[in-house]
């Protein structure tokens, strides 16, 4: 870096035009270096003003981000600062924080790369650093910036389902304990839980796995669905002393119910924590979500041995206390859920973003649907979409005879669609992607409208509707790509296909 560039970088600075994104940097604003080359001479990097602040800022921001590029980054800036010297100084205070910084020693030839920071006085409240601990690990690096809309909402009531759903199960298994014949402490009852989930819990699961295609179309209702079964179980187990006598069909069923919810749950981890990733930091989001569930379980076990000896401790108090819990536990999965902005397609999504484009002409962000979603009833018809319904069998919509018929209005495309009078049937064929179904349904949304002002026959109306989808179709879906969906599938659960 020659000098000249650096007053520049000087007078940018002092001018307001270079502001260091502080906001968006945890800990490193205004640090020190102290350059392991220059330990043998005694000296120190000299100081740099406002030049320096700005270039190791904007150097530091790229960490959470992109972590190999930024070092390479920061070990230019720092190469090139040594060229032009301030004052000697070796500390430097920032937000109530003193920093040291540190190159490894520079081979010829070769940039300096492993840059270290280190934090040698942290002046600031302890609240404070606490409140930047739990942030550093519980949340991804680079929070908020390195996820999408909703994840906060979603984290808070994430965290309060686990907390009542932990304390919930450690009273249904003080109940089960109590149904048994035993009077149990609490310790007893964690070692009861482990031998119970054994049995009937893996034939729920086999069950429940066989289900896995309609839990990627609908994983948000489906995540909901696992929450109820799991609370279905744990009631069972809650209501056990009641007929000790049928206590082993009870805790089976509840067990069941249990293994049901559990692989549903599990299944749809991913596509929910998918529809955070902004920045491909996946593995980061799945594993602080992790560490956010693992302390609240452990919390609500806690609680849930408080209220087992104390509140609890009678049959009449858990019928209050349960039922209690279960409706915060189910209250707090559907938020959880309606916070998630999922951008992947499926029967839907589509159609309420195609009701949106024919109402408004623009398109809807998976942010900006996520609360409208019906997570009770997802296979509900859209009218301002055409009703149009997907995934049905071929040989129950259309008839051998007008098969070749449908197939010869679109020769070129990869649907059929059979238009009657209150909704329209669309079946994909097998290689379809999210592309082909979204074609298909504007030209079913469009035939809808049209045949309100047109009188003609339905081949006419499918044709002047499939025209003028064409014309609209490239920017169509420009814009919606450019809104965050993914066009590549098409999730239609178990929906059926066709081959032609």
């Amino acid at each position: 870096m020659s000098k000249d560039f650096a007053d520049a970088c000087k007078q940018r600075v002092r001018k307001g035009r270079f502001k260091p994104r502080r906001d968006r940097v945890r800990g490193v604003a205004g640090p020190t270096f102290r350059d392991n080359r220059s330990r043998g001479s005694g000296t120190t990097s000299p100081r740099c003003s406002g030049a320096r602040n700005f270039l190791l800022v904007n150097c530091s921001t790229d960490l959470f981000r992109f972590s190999r590029r930024w070092q390479l980054l920061s070990a230019r800036c720092i190469s090139s600062l040594h060229e032009f010297a301030g004052q000697d100084n070796d500390e430097e205070e920032a937000r109530g924080r003193r920093f040291m910084a540190a190159t490894a020693p520079k081979r010829p030839g070769v940039l300096d790369r492993n840059l270290r920071m280190t934090v040698v006085d942290d002046s600031r409240p302890v609240i404070h650093r606490m409140v930047e601990s739990f942030q550093n690990k519980f949340f991804p690096s680079g929070y908020p910036y390195s996820v999408n809309e909703g994840y906060l909402r979603y984290t808070q009531f994430r965290a309060m389902q686990h907390f009542t759903s932990a304390a919930l199960s450690v009273l249904s298994t003080q109940s089960l304990l109590f149904a048994a014949g035993l009077r149990p402490t609490p310790a007893q009852a964690t070692v009861v839980s482990w031998v119970l989930k054994d049995g009937m819990q893996h034939v729920g699961k086999l069950i429940c796995s066989s289900l896995g295609a309609r839990m990627d179309s609908e994983p948000k209702s489906w995540r909901i669905l696992a929450d109820v079964l799991y609370d279905l179980g744990t009631g069972l187990e809650v209501l056990s002393p009641l007929c000790p006598h049928l206590f082993l069909e009870m805790a089976g069923l509840g067990n069941f119910a249990k293994g049901m919810a559990v692989v549903a749950a599990r299944a749809t981890r991913l596509p929910i924590y998918s529809s955070f990733a902004k920045e491909g930091n996946l593995s980061d989001l799945f594993a602080k979500g992790e560490a956010i569930s693992t302390l609240f379980n452990v919390l609500g076990i806690g609680a849930g041995i408080q209220l087992a000896s104390t509140i609890c401790s009678s049959m009449q108090a858990k019928l209050v206390v349960g039922p209690l819990l279960s409706v915060i536990h189910v209250y707090c999965v559907v938020e959880e859920m309606r916070a998630a902005p999922v951008n992947t397609l499926n029967p839907q999504r589509t159609a309420m973003v195609v009701a949106d484009y024919l109402k408004t002409g623009k398109i809807s962000s998976p942010a900006d649907l996520r609360y409208q979603e019906d997570l009770l009833f997802p296979g509900r018809l859209i009218e301002d979409a055409g009703n149009v319904k997907v995934g049905k069998a071929l040989h129950m919509i259309v008839k051998p005879s007008k098969l070749r018929e449908l197939k010869e209005l679109f020769p070129d495309e990869k649907f059929i669609i059979n238009h009657g009078i209150r909704r329209t049937d669309m079946v994909l064929e097998h290689n379809a992607t999210a592309e082909d179904a979204l074609r298909g349904w504007l030209v079913a949304a469009y035939a809808a409208n049209m045949e309100k002002s047109i009188h003609g026959s339905r081949a006419n109306v499918l044709q002047q509707a499939y025209e003028r989808m064409n014309g609209v179709f490239s920017s169509f879906l420009s814009e919606l790509q450019s809104k965050g969906w993914h066009t590549d599938r098409f999730l239609d659960g178990n929906g059926s296909r066709f081959a032609w």
